[in-house]
């Protein structure tokens, strides 16, 4: 039993039998374990590194964020290069579907975990784009004849360019999926929106906006909740203000530069560059929306994690943290499937459709799910 677990009240005092049949997923033994399972979040890779992190990976490492940089009692995972990379090949070219790597209980729901053996960087070439959609075509095609019943995509497994938020496997498989397809766009949002300060009157909104559902989501609540939200180019503007009730469309500002604001909440996404942290005042809050976060390059600004939040005692089995989030901290877009499967919704939040964000947000708080941040 980790010392620090036990002082801070983070044990998790489920039975190691729970991560034995994670990995079982071959055979009759594979069949009976799977059958059973109520929801799949699919995340993939993200770093040759990041498998180390996974809970079949180092218990040292998976027990804390995942960082692109090491420290130097990780010097160890530098010696391990060779190997790291070797087996990034193997995993990446030669090993040809998901694998489990964690399986969790929420009172009598069970959830499993599926990763998609690509990473981040072979996310973002087009001509892999194919592919990529094959693999996560069938790991939900493969969770539907197992009798799953919510898959939520996770991380990069859905997005406008990829698959249109997952809307492209409902239109390959018209009639035929029970199973409910999640990209978690609604919580995500609510989550961005119930961060901010309680005394936040404008925002400014930056990075790919008008691509992004979560974005354009929190745009048109902001505005309706008589937030400023200002952006500085011109089409996410005009896009977005199709997109926003017309009594609410006042709110939405086009900021000439940024110089032309004191805001100092920035909601960013993952392209947010460092030539523009460095002209956001000393002071400001970043407040990811996506589901990567920005590089911390500014040690006088505050950077919120990814939409997320912290997760309820009953959810066993949690050893291992997931990505750059801390220990019992799941991301939106992870949540977001548990609860379609414990209100027993019967609607595919993908493509251009979201549920209510409030809705979601106090389902969530009502299975007992946190808030990272202070509700606004």
């Amino acid at each position: 039993m980790p010392i620090y677990d036990y002082i801070y009240g983070t044990i998790d005092r489920s039975s190691d039998s729970v991560y034995e049949k994670s990995l079982k997923r071959s055979g009759e033994e594979e069949e009976e374990s799977a059958d059973d399972v109520d929801v799949v979040h699919l995340t993939h890779l993200t770093t040759p590194e990041s498998i180390y992190h996974l809970r079949i990976g180092f218990a040292s490492l998976a027990s804390k964020p995942h960082r692109y940089t090491y420290t130097l009692s990780q010097w160890y995972l530098q010696l391990l290069w060779p190997f790291t990379a070797s087996c990034s090949v193997l995993v990446s070219w030669i090993y040809g579907r998901t694998f489990v790597s964690e399986s969790n209980t929420l009172d009598k729901l069970k959830l499993q975990t599926w990763v998609v053996p690509r990473y981040i960087v072979q996310y973002n070439l087009p001509w892999r784009r194919e592919a990529i959609n094959s693999l996560i075509e069938e790991a939900i095609l493969e969770a539907d004849a197992k009798g799953v019943k919510v898959i939520s995509l996770g991380l990069l497994n859905q997005g406008e360019e990829l698959n249109r938020n997952g809307e492209i496997y409902l239109e390959r498989q018209p009639n035929k999926l029970k199973i409910k397809v999640v990209d978690g766009s609604s919580l995500a949002a609510a989550v961005v929106v119930n961060s901010l300060p309680k005394t936040t009157a404008h925002v400014l909104l930056r990075g790919t906006v008008t691509a992004n559902k979560v974005a354009n989501a929190v745009a048109s609540s902001l505005c309706q909740m008589g937030i400023k939200v200002a952006t500085i180019c011109k089409d996410d503007y005009e896009k977005l203000k199709l997109r926003i009730p017309v009594e609410a469309q006042h709110n939405l500002v086009l900021s000439t530069s940024y110089a032309a604001h004191k805001t100092k909440i920035w909601l960013v996404g993952d392209d947010l560059t460092g030539k523009e942290q460095a002209r956001a005042p000393k002071g400001t809050i970043f407040i990811p929306y996506t589901q990567i976060p920005p590089r911390k390059l500014r040690k006088d600004c505050f950077y919120h994690s990814t939409p997320a939040m912290i997760i309820p005692p009953s959810l066993s089995n949690m050893h291992s943290c997931e990505n750059w989030l801390g220990r019992r901290v799941m991301s939106a877009w992870r949540i977001a499937g548990i609860i379609h499967a414990l209100e027993g919704w019967d609607l595919n939040e993908c493509g251009q459709t979201m549920c209510d964000i409030h809705q979601v947000w106090h389902a969530s708080l009502r299975h007992g799910f946190r808030p990272l941040f202070p509700v606004a």
